[in-house]
């Protein structure tokens, strides 16, 4: 018998043996008290509340089935040594019972409202936000590893128009509108691949929080979402590693005790795309770099070859050191970066000419971060930090004899105290003061005929912020309370915004949420032109200048309703935003408004319902329907009426299940959106006055997109202290032709061409992972 028909055979086994062989070896053996309390949660119909440190390391055996509530409570406690507070009959507190005080939010517990979100590892809070945990994530249509922001866009109300995770649109907002932090540091690139992929390794990510509305005080930046990475910040001197790699990269990191006092973590990833060609580099490159000055000259004749050179990395270090038991240190280090070279060949006069051109995003970010508890109630954490980023490209047109360089740079510095202080057991205080300096430049830079510009903005700020929050003993009533004071010395201006977040529990499987928030920010990313880079990374970091490009200032308000029982999610939130001191350039106009430098509003409403079944924790269904009207407001264009939002996308739907059973996990779903808003060209367009006519903006739209995946991992383990993990997915598994992009230009002979841009064909990848 050879190793493939013994293989078949072990699976038929264990699909025909595994339920009533797991049951009996469940009631016996000890297994994480997570998995424990997952399965008490569908039995007796609660919700367990807790902190991730309290049930750490944590075991236990099933309580007997015959055992009542309280009986199999009782039964953990004895097995654990933790307390088990049963509310309602309905939410059970887990805490430690050395704590002295009685209360259980002592813990700084955020009540968990709905486990499993979706799929294990996903889970919304009862401020608004949800949390990703990538170390327990289980698994999406499409995703075979935990990819932080594509994970995200399968959020209602969440999508990326473009399928990149560098154009995420957050309730009809832009992607510069999203404040991405990595361990409290912001970011300036958030993609490798030019944005198909996550710059951020999931692998060392302990916890995602996403806030869409009632955001935290204590972030400034940010108007459409905050999107906050944070890494593990515990010592527990044990060492984990893992390696693993896929049809684009390589990946490995390590998680290094150096004594019992620090820790090292590591992580790297880089590109194979250099080394090796795959099917699936072949589509992204396709996808990602069609229509760009990179591809265009392969369609001119005198352009004879092109060779390219494309890879990307990312490189992560986090030092901690604990100086005692009030005391913590800790520095962090990042690196990510994307590359592209290419020769471009041709023959001029019967001479050979071959030039580079090349294109270059980088991001690198320092960070010192202190901690000091001081007592049980107060703690400080002091952060200074430095984040650079650097956008760099030189294009040589051969025909014309022309070299074109241009650069876009960041440095971004901050210093932050933030203080934590609980002065009774039902409220926290949380308070600070941020210093902020940020300064931005542009180059280009010509040399036939010889032309240089080289232009640096700097804006200092400094931030104070508060925030009350209270959670009732019962656990139905939350509130936070909050604001933050901004103050700019170089326009001389102050911008107050007020936060909100209130939740309250009724009837038991009911709760009703209200988010409120105004915000600002002083970046954005605008296009000059759409050939900027290349064509490739047509967007540049530009600064607030309290003239053609304002403030950006937002206010938003969204009410929703949640009913969880039995495993079964119904969720529907209501929200209306507004966003005032948006320009024509920072929304990527391709029609009459392109070279129009305009200010303007835009001003959503819309509607998020989610209908979310599981059953026994193995299968997990879900579908979602987004509906919203996003129009824009420029006093200048269109006769000051409003017209659609480049981002506006009425209609979206999502259907999708997940199944996981020990090491087996499958998901497959289904994508559907209403086309977004395009502008055609006027059946009365003049063909000899060498200039487009235009229908009214964005008056039309394309056509509806539709995309299904479907994805499959198996675990297994190698040894005692190796686990590897093989993967499958295909993206666009229809091979859907999907029109996400459509312009207009004039030829040689001024007649309208047409130019498309494609999504992603069908893509599939495969993955092996082995982690000790």
């Amino acid at each position: 018998m050879n190793k493939k028909e013994l293989l078949s055979i072990i699976i038929s086994l264990f699909f025909l043996n595994v339920a009533p062989l797991k049951a009996q070896e469940l009631q016996k053996e000890k297994q994480p008290l997570i998995n424990v309390l997952k399965l008490i949660e569908t039995k007796y119909s609660i919700s367990f509340s807790y902190a991730d440190e309290t049930i750490k390391d944590k075991t236990s055996t099933l309580p007997n089935d015959d055992l009542s509530l309280e009986e199999a409570l009782a039964f953990l406690k004895a097995k654990t040594n933790l307390d088990f507070e049963l509310l309602d009959n309905r939410f059970v507190v887990i805490k430690k019972p050395e704590i002295k005080k009685t209360s259980y939010n002592i813990q700084n517990l955020e009540e968990v409202i709905i486990t499993n979100y979706l799929t294990s590892g996903i889970t919304k809070l009862n401020d608004g936000s949800i949390t990703i945990k990538p170390e327990i994530f289980g698994i999406l249509p499409g995703l075979i590893e935990p990819d932080v922001l594509q994970t995200i866009q399968s959020l209602p109300g969440v999508l990326s128009a473009d399928e990149t995770v560098s154009n995420i649109n957050v309730r009809g907002g832009t992607h510069d509108q999203n404040l991405i932090l990595w361990d409290g540091i912001k970011m300036y690139q958030s993609g490798h691949f030019f944005g198909l992929i996550s710059a951020f390794n999931p692998y060392t990510t302990k916890r995602v929080s996403v806030y869409k509305n009632g955001t935290r005080a204590k972030y400034g930046d940010g108007i459409s979402s905050i999107i906050d990475m944070q890494l593990p910040d515990d010592i527990d001197n044990e060492f984990k590693a893992g390696l693993g790699f896929n049809l684009i990269n390589a990946d490995g990191f390590a998680k290094i005790p150096i004594s019992s006092k620090t820790e090292l973590q590591l992580s790297t990833r880089r590109s194979i795309t250099d080394l090796i060609n795959t099917s699936t580099y072949n589509q992204y490159f396709k996808r990602i770099f069609q229509d760009s000055d990179f591809t265009k000259p392969k369609n001119n004749t005198n352009s004879i070859s092109q060779n390219e050179s494309f890879y990307f990395y990312d490189v992560t270090a986090k030092f901690l050191y604990d100086i005692s038991e009030k005391d913590k240190l800790r520095f962090h280090f990042l690196n990510v970066k994307n590359n592209l070279n290419y020769d471009e060949q041709s023959t001029i006069n019967d001479k050979d000419e071959a030039l580079n051109s090349k294109l270059t995003q980088r991001n690198t970010a320092i960070d010192f971060t202190y901690t000091r508890n001081w007592n049980d109630d107060l703690s400080t954490t002091s952060q200074i930090y430095v984040s650079n980023y650097d956008l760099d490209a030189t294009n040589f047109d051969i025909l014309n004899n022309q070299r074109l360089i241009q650069e876009n740079e960041v440095y971004d510095g901050s210093a932050k105290m933030d203080i934590n202080y609980k002065p009774n057991t039902l409220i926290k205080i949380n308070g600070g003061y941020q210093f902020t300096e940020v300064g931005i430049s542009n180059l280009e830079d010509v040399n036939n005929p010889i032309f240089r510009s080289y232009i640096k903005e700097v804006i200092r700020s400094h931030s104070i912020y508060g925030e009350t929050n209270f959670l009732s003993n019962n656990a139905k009533t939350r509130l936070n309370l909050g604001g933050r004071l901004n103050y700019i010395k170089k326009f001389d201006m102050f911008f107050a915004e007020p936060r909100l977040s209130f939740s309250q529990r009724f009837l038991n499987h009911f709760r009703f949420e209200v988010l409120g928030e105004f915000k600002s920010q002083t970046t954005s990313q605008i296009i000059d032109l759409q050939n900027d880079f290349l064509g490739i990374e047509k967007r540049r970091w530009v600064l607030s200048n309290n003239n053609n490009i304002p403030v950006l200032k937002s206010k938003q308000l969204s009410a929703g309703i949640h009913f969880n029982k039995n495993k079964l999610l119904v969720s529907a939130e209501g929200y209306i935003k507004k966003a005032d001191g948006i320009t024509t350039r920072s929304q990527g106009f391709q029609n009459q408004y392109q070279f129009i430098n305009a200010i303007g509003s835009y001003k959503i409403k819309g509607i998020d319902v989610l209908l979310n079944k599981q059953f026994n924790n193995i299968i997990s269904s879900w579908i979602s329907y987004s509906y919203s009207t996003n129009n824009y407001t420029f006093n200048d264009l269109n006769n000051g009426e409003s017209f659609p939002n480049n981002a506006d996308i009425q209609h979206a739907i999502t259907f999708a299940g997940t199944y996981t059973n020990n090491n087996i996990k499958l998901a497959i779903g289904l994508n559907w959106h209403s086309g977004k808003p395009t502008t055609e060209p006027s059946e009365t367009d003049d063909a000899e006055d060498s200039v487009i006519t235009y229908e009214k903006p964005n008056s039309k739209n394309l056509d509806d997109y539709l995309r299904a995946d479907c994805s499959a991992t198996y675990a297994f383990n190698i040894s005692d202290t190796a686990k590897a993990t093989i993967g499958a997915s295909v993206w666009n598994v229809l091979n859907k032709r999907n029109i996400i992009n459509t312009y207009y230009t004039l030829d040689d002979n001024d007649m309208v061409n047409k130019v498309e841009n494609e999504s992603l064909g069908i893509t599939p990848n495969v993955s092996f992972r082995v982690n000790f």
